[in-house]
């Protein structure tokens, strides 16, 4: 090797896989046959990404740096021969997405080491891989303790006349599973047709985007399990279990290079029907104990009689900190209405519905004295009938036609002719009336 027999970088116990957050920390290891001339030795420490389109390229189209970290442990000047070792450490970021290598693109974390030498001389570089594993808890994801389901119908032909459709349901026990845990998918199978159906099939699949400027999508079968078909005009059941395979963890958030996703392919290889249920890969498995915790129901209100006493109020007790809430006032409840008598006595309309007749404050709407009627006469009280505004009643047929106006003689006349007028008694004779008028209704029945 020339002036330089030893040149590698050591990490401290020999630690390969790291966690997010963590430090690494190692030594650089140096040993020269001859004296050198450096300008400085660096340690660096980086993490990045690069995507392209053809397979197995590293001329990448898009790359995306995460981090990259450098220190000086040596400075200008002359590193003599003999055996030399220098300790470095770095502290990883805590978003640093977990490693991975694919055909079209890697996600990808080294440390390497630079003897930067004088112009002319030669350089000498060396690097150590390690990776990152993140963690990922399936408990933080929505709905995870909920069944991944779907459904799907479809029409098809055979014999070239007859037409048939099969109707294809499936579901898994959860959403979320960690690596060495049993998938457990259930499938059920209608078929409408006179034409047994083919195998029925389930896949783990694992789908792998690669975002470029047109992206590209690796998407493969890492775990299948297959069962049988279904007779013509039959329906049957299928369930089976896929265990999971040490995989790459699913990508909960987007904006990456490369993002990973999972789902359970469930297909007929006849008629080509098919349908997928998403799930998650993590490291933190479902605790079940998480789901969906009990909610309480309050009791309903018992509904109060009206007949019910309503409880009287117990005053509330303030403190010096805060008040009770008040309630509002409570409303009694509406007495029951009265039942309605079959007979309804008339009532007479209010003035106010009647219009003021011109002239009425020229009329004398007081009732003049006559004499009592004579024997064999039926007298008819002016209380039986109703008022009027500029109507008046006389005494007798003959001061009726010369008090009465002109235009409300022939009424008058007509109703002297039908009844005989009844005199009220005289109450200014005496200081106290001897009995009370008679009421509108009494007039009436009379």
């Amino acid at each position: 090797m020339g002036k330089l027999q030893e040149f590698e970088l050591t990490l401290n116990n020999n630690k390969t896989v790291y966690n997010p957050g963590e430090s690494i920390s190692g030594t650089l290891k140096i040993s020269l046959a001859q004296s050198i001339l450096c300008k400085a030795i660096k340690v660096n420490c980086q993490g990045f990404c690069g995507v392209t389109s053809k397979a197995q390229d590293t001329d990448w189209m898009e790359e995306e740096q995460y981090f990259s970290s450098s220190i000086s442990i040596a400075d200008k000047g002359t590193l003599k021969e003999g055996e030399h070792s220098f300790p470095f450490k770095f502290l990883l970021p805590a978003t640093a997405p977990t490693s991975f290598e694919g055909p079209y693109g890697q996600i990808k974390y080294r440390v390497r080491a630079f003897i930067d030498t004088p112009r002319f001389a030669k350089d000498y570089k060396v690097e150590k891989p390690f990776s990152i594993s993140n963690s990922i808890n399936l408990n933080e994801v929505p709905h995870i303790h909920e069944p991944s389901s779907s459904s799907v119908t479809k029409n098809f032909s055979y014999m070239l006349v007859k037409n048939g459709t099969v109707v294809l349901k499936a579901k898994s026990d959860l959403r979320g599973y960690v690596a060495g845990q049993i998938i457990k998918v259930s499938a059920e199978i209608e078929n409408k047709s006179e034409k047994s159906t083919g195998h029925v099939v389930a896949s783990l699949m694992q789908k792998v985007t690669y975002n470029t400027k047109k992206p590209t999508l690796d998407v493969r079968a890492v775990a299948e399990v297959e069962g049988p078909g279904v007779k013509g005009g039959h329906k049957g059941e299928w369930k089976e279990q896929i265990i999971v395979p040490s995989l790459p963890l699913s990508s909960i958030t987007g904006g990456n290079l490369i993002e990973m996703s999972y789902y359970i392919q469930v297909y007929l290889k006849y008629p080509e029907v098919s349908l997928t249920l998403p799930i998650y890969i993590g490291n933190i498995a479902v605790d079940p104990t998480l789901a969906r915790p009990s909610r309480s129901v309050p009791p309903k209100p018992v509904p109060r009689s009206n007949n019910a006493p309503a409880p009287s109020p117990t005053p509330t007790p303030v403190t010096t900190d805060s008040a009770a809430p008040s309630l509002p006032p409570r409303t009694n409840p509406k007495p029951k209405p009265r039942p309605r008598s079959s007979y309804v006595p008339p009532t007479a309309p209010p003035a106010e519905l009647y219009p003021q007749l011109p002239g009425a404050a020229d009329y004398n709407l007081e009732i003049p004295r006559t004499p009592q009627p004579q024997s064999g006469q039926t007298a008819v009280s002016p209380n039986a009938f109703s008022y009027a505004p500029g109507l008046s009643f006389g005494q007798s047929q003959n001061a009726s036609n010369a008090s009465v106006a002109p235009q409300n003689r022939e009424r008058s006349q007509t109703l002297s002719a039908s009844s005989t007028l009844i005199q009220p008694p005289d109450y200014r004779s005496s200081p106290y009336p001897q009995e009370p008028p008679p009421a509108y209704e009494e007039s009436f029945n009379t």
